[in-house]
């Protein structure tokens, strides 16, 4: 999902969703904490004075004030808790509710999977994206999530673990590893699949489910066997992708992306290919 707005007492804190969570621009946030003219400076010293704060950012593009995409430090909920504490300033507790009322939100989707759902459809409708993307897109998520779900009963907690598998799948499956697709259609560190085709998201979707269901007949407890199943469920996946080009004639990886994404329309007209 690309880069939002919260408007918090008067002043807006950019945030990006990546990886099922939200980050939310660091600088933004000392900003609404200091009311610092130059919020970026402060940042600066406080990374030198604390660089473990360091350790709870990730770098993503976000639009600034003039309107250019710059790459700004971000950091998830628990990151700007811990950046809070790091800030003397009376700002801090009703920028710790506003950080609760997500928790609250959150919990709230938890016990309701429709609400999720229906909050995640909602962002891509404001950003544009026709419906018909929109229900391949949440479809990939709910199929993402039931994966994640199985893995983490076969003992697999770590995110470098899933994201090998995650790209043993992709690999089976259009023949390249999320970083290599991301590339073909000249992204830089945005989700991939915001930027899919319906016929990418719908193979990324399989591929993922075939893992699930393989992952839950077998029962096999560990990374190294659940390896396998990711490498011979993508393959099979594959399969079936080579099987629907040879009878459509239709080349499912595609340049075609969602970039230059303005109010909707069908994914052809969206194309960063030049004719």
């Amino acid at each position: 999902m690309e880069n939002q707005l919260i408007p918090l007492e008067g002043q807006e804190i950019r945030k990006i969703w990546h990886d099922e969570q939200w980050y939310f621009s660091v600088v933004d946030i000392i900003h609404v904490l200091t009311d610092s003219p130059n919020p970026k400076n402060y940042w600066s010293v406080l990374k030198n004075r604390d660089p473990q704060t360091l350790t709870v950012c990730k770098s993503f593009k976000m639009k600034a004030a003039d309107g250019a995409m710059r790459k700004t430090d971000c950091a998830n909920t628990e990151g700007v808790f811990r950046i809070i504490m790091s800030v003397p300033s009376p700002k801090a507790e009703p920028l710790k509710l506003w950080l609760a009322s997500l928790g609250k939100q959150a919990i709230d989707e938890t016990e309701n999977p429709e609400l999720l759902t229906e909050r995640q459809a909602e962002l891509y409708r404001a950003k544009g994206y026709p419906e018909e993307w929109i229900t391949r897109r949440v479809q990939t998520i709910e199929t993402r999530k039931a994966l994640t779900d199985e893995w983490k009963k076969r003992g697999i907690t770590e995110s470098k673990d899933y994201s090998i598998l995650t790209a043993t799948i992709a690999k089976g499956t259009f023949g390249l590893t999320p970083s290599e697709h991301g590339k073909v259609k000249g992204l830089d560190r945005q989700n991939l699949r915001d930027h899919m085709t319906p016929f990418e998201l719908i193979f990324a979707a399989l591929g993922e489910e075939t893992t699930r269901f393989k992952t839950e007949q077998a029962a096999k407890e560990g990374y190294y066997e659940n390896y396998q199943i990711a490498a011979e469920s993508g393959r099979m996946t594959g399969d079936a992708l080579k099987g629907f080009e040879d009878r459509t004639g239709i080349k499912v990886v595609s340049t075609e992306n969602y970039l230059e994404l303005k109010g909707g329309g069908t994914i052809k007209e969206l194309s960063n290919e030049k004719e």
